[in-house]
């Protein structure tokens, strides 16, 4: 989020931003002219490092393999038996629908707006699903080659998508539903964000990529959760189940994506360092970054700013996941480490504190110096909301 940008900015970098070199040289990349239609992509600007991943580190990666079928792909819930959005929603073939409907609308009218923004942007940025499965297919070795691959790396990912596409199909059923969001502004900055892309400079390099995932599925994890608590407090407990749901939801897949990259930690402890203060000094980039809903240009800015404030997800939030990785990767216990590697793990281990400081003196500072007192959002009919 806003603050979140300006803390990984600020933070010193220890040591130069340096993994083991490829195995082919870095093609060089000539950017394609973003399309008018999306605005947001010509603010992309990372065009630099691809296939970062070393000979080693691609072995240690197609290591696990058996190991991945084994313990992650279990971790898949059978469709059969899962949870679906319509066991949140009323049920348009039952007599009572249009009543049950009203109960859903009475029960949402207390939700404050800037209550409304957060669960908005959390469902846009779930939505963008196509993206992030994208993402995934771009990694070297883990990528689902055919689209219907039976690796266990494919079976995950399209597994994981799966489920992840129910959170974005629920939330906005559900919101479509209360009647207080304009619908087709929300639709409208869907498509913008899934045309535009997103840029997490991941480098087609699974190491990056599940340590971005780690990352974010924690992320949703916190933010998604705090929303069902202000749900809760809001009056509508059915929405709050809903938010809860898929917390929890976000929480299994990020023990996932913790757990393959706790086997690299194991395997390969200076690749997997690296990787991880790389990660941490280009700073973990929101997937919902390039959001745009076809008039503000500062959409994203002002939609972090609201999670900020109702504290959906705030910059010491941030500094709590990095210190959550920290001490699951036992990054601090990893010895036998190359120079670079054992500068890195320095790095790493006084990171949380360090964003955590200065996250405190970031926002002291925009308190003494606030910048704009609200912000608009087409989202809810053009209704102003307070940013600070």
């Amino acid at each position: 989020m806003t603050q979140v940008a300006d803390i990984a900015r600020a933070v010193p970098v220890a040591i130069p931003n340096q993994l083991p070199p490829a195995q082919e040289p870095t093609p060089v990349l000539t950017p394609p002219k973003p399309s008018a239609t999306h605005p947001k992509q010509r603010r992309q600007t990372s065009w630099g490092k691809t296939h970062s991943l070393t000979q080693n580190g691609a072995e240690v990666v197609a290591s696990l393999t058996d190991w991945m079928e084994a313990e992650i792909v279990p971790m898949l819930k059978d469709p059969s038996t899962n949870w679906q959005p319509a066991d949140f929603l009323p049920d348009p073939s039952s007599d009572d629908f249009l009543a049950r409907v009203a109960d859903l609308r009475a029960r949402s009218a207390g939700i404050p707006d800037d209550v409304l923004v957060c669960l908005v942007g959390d469902m846009v940025s779930e939505e963008a699903l196509p993206t992030y499965l994208t993402m995934l297919n771009t990694l070297d070795v883990t990528r689902d080659e055919s689209g219907a691959s039976v690796t266990p790396w494919a079976v995950w990912g399209r597994g994981w998508a799966a489920e992840e596409n129910r959170h974005g199909d629920a939330l906005q059923q559900y919101l479509y539903l209360t009647g207080r969001v304009d619908m087709q502004a929300v639709q409208r900055t869907t498509q913008y964000l899934i045309g535009s892309g997103m840029d997490p400079k991941t480098e087609n390099n699974p190491y990056l990529g599940f340590i971005y995932t780690s990352f974010q599925e924690r992320a949703t994890f916190v933010s998604h959760g705090a929303t069902a608590r202000l749900a809760r407090s809001a009056g509508d407990s059915v929405l709050a189940k809903l938010c809860g749901t898929i917390a929890a939801d976000e929480r299994r897949h990020e023990t996932a994506y913790k757990k393959i990259i706790g086997k690299c930690f194991d395997l390969d402890p200076n690749g997997a360092t690296m990787a991880f203060g790389d990660m941490m000094q280009k700073q973990i980039t929101m997937p919902a970054h390039y959001m745009f809903d076809g008039k503000s240009e500062t959409l994203f800015k002002d939609f972090s700013e609201v999670a900020q404030k109702v504290g959906v997800y705030t910059a010491r939030d941030y500094a709590d996941i990095v210190e959550h990785l920290v001490r699951f990767w036992k990054v601090e216990e990893r010895s036998g480490l190359s120079p670079e590697a054992e500068a890195m793990q320095d790095y790493l281990c006084r990171l949380p504190a360090r964003v955590s400081a200065l996250g405190d003196r970031l926002a002291a500072k925009a308190k003494k110096k606030p910048g704009r007192q609200s912000a608009r959002f087409s989202w809810i009919f053009n209704r102003e909301v307070p940013l600070l």
